[in-house]
């Protein structure tokens, strides 16, 4: 029996600390996306959203398919029409049915009339031109599909990156705390000793504290983007970025500006702007008759459903034609007209906005890079001019406050120059995003 408690409580002891000690995901960017690529939420809807619409190709093909129909119908009538009528498909129908007492006050009749029958359109011009637009407009949401996917593979980048500026921005501060609590130890010995004043040693321990607070708010922060960077791959779970560089190369804008012009979403627009014109091509065919085919084979009983006292069969062709509609189709056509303008001019309108933003981004990550050189220039000379007023302090040539400046100095260009680095490579990311190749640039999809 006590052997089987220790088992246990080893049992709870392990189950206790394994999770908490347990290493968290990290992940390479390449990795990363490729994983939101085929987890994200937003990417699984879209995905069912163009499988909904590849439906709408099915449903309109069915106009051109045969219709089959089986209906069974029950009546009971002593109306002298239907009475004659029913009597007459059941093949019942004598000599004394011809009386005219019997016509004109004939006995209730049962009709089960059963009956199969069939319409096969031959000509119909609108249900041809519906299924080009119904696949037009799924190939349109391919594209807003591919569209939706870089833009989740943005998002990722994007926090993926502030994981690797949030981590760093916990080194500078735990760094920070370094420096500050060396800086009190100093300011201490120097009391100690007489050569220091007590509120040296007051401000250097305030600093201490202010320092500690940056570093657990930098890693409340890391914790958060953590999470959200696992929330975009799917999980609940924690994700950590892994150290390595993603290899991003700011390329020349003639490459970006080639790749935009045939981006997903301009791609997009382009075929639903021709579906604009194939729906006045639509408009157009509701001027045409419609011609098919039809039949259809009928049982009729007075005793049971589906019997067969008699039968009959009929087939027939039909012209179907509207000749005046109180002037819809001409106000229809008229819409039409209009609507391919308006998305011409959407069109125009987003080449011109995608070349721009093109431009925008493209300039945004040259200043990145030009500000990624100078934050490392200033690191260099906030660390040298650090190191000088720490010795000046401890030759008691400066005062304090020099070196509690110098420190702020110090962290600030520290914190600067990560944000500086993952600002350049989200810059160089979100210019492969506007031109359309984001997931080519992080090596998802072939070039």
């Amino acid at each position: 029996m006590n052997r089987v408690i220790m088992v246990l409580a080893l049992a709870l002891v392990l189950y206790g600390t394994v999770p908490a000690g347990a290493e968290e995901t990290s992940l390479g960017m390449k990795e990363a996306v490729g994983l939101a690529m085929e987890n994200n939420h937003e990417i699984k809807a879209f995905m069912n959203s163009v499988f909904a619409q590849k439906e709408d190709i099915g449903i309109a093909r069915s106009s051109l398919l045969p219709k089959i129909a089986f209906e069974e119908r029950f009546m009971r009538t002593n109306n002298p029409t239907f009475a004659f009528m029913a009597k007459l498909n059941q093949q019942r129908f004598t000599q004394q049915d011809f009386a005219i007492e019997s016509l004109n006050n004939p006995s209730p009749v049962t009709d089960y009339q059963t009956s199969f029958s069939f319409e096969q359109p031959v000509f119909a011009k609108k249900a041809y031109i519906g299924l080009d637009m119904a696949r037009t407009e799924s190939g349109a949401k391919d594209e807003d599909f591919k569209r939706k996917k870089q833009e989740i593979a943005m998002k990722v980048a994007e926090t993926y990156l502030m994981v690797l500026t949030a981590r760093e921005y916990v080194s500078v501060a735990e760094k920070g705390v370094e420096d500050a609590r060396e800086h009190l130890r100093i300011a201490e010995l120097k009391q100690n000793t007489g050569l220091g004043l007590y509120s040296d040693s007051l401000r250097a321990s305030t600093a201490v504290t202010e320092a500690e607070q940056k570093s657990i708010s930098a890693r409340k922060n890391l914790d958060v983007l953590k999470r959200a960077l696992g929330l975009l791959l799917g999980t609940t779970e924690s994700v950590g970025a892994a150290d390595e560089d993603p290899g991003l190369v700011l390329r020349d804008i003639t490459y970006y500006d080639a790749a935009a012009a045939t981006r997903e979403d301009i791609k997009s627009l382009e075929l639903r702007h021709e579906n604009a014109k194939n729906n006045l091509r639509l408009v157009e065919a509701s001027y045409l008759p419609v011609v098919g085919v039809g039949g259809s084979y009928q049982l009729n009983d007075h005793r049971r459903p589906a019997g067969s006292e008699g039968e009959s069969w009929q087939v027939a062709a039909f012209l179907r034609w509207d000749i005046f509609d109180g002037t819809k189709r001409s106000h229809d056509k008229t819409k039409a007209y209009y609507q391919i303008s308006e998305a011409e001019e959407y069109l125009k309108g987003m080449k011109k906005a995608v070349s721009f933003r093109v431009y925008e981004a493209y300039l945004g990550a040259e200043e990145a890079l030009k500000k990624k050189e100078l934050s490392q220039s200033a690191l260099t000379t906030a660390e040298e001019g650090k190191r000088l007023v720490k010795k000046r302090y401890e030759s008691a040539l400066s005062p304090i406050v020099d070196l509690l400046d110098t420190q702020v100095s110090l962290d600030h260009a520290r914190a600067n120059a990560v944000a500086s680095q993952n600002e350049y490579r989200r810059a160089v990311i979100a210019v492969a995003y506007e031109s359309g190749t984001i997931l080519q640039e992080l090596g998802i999809e072939e070039r």
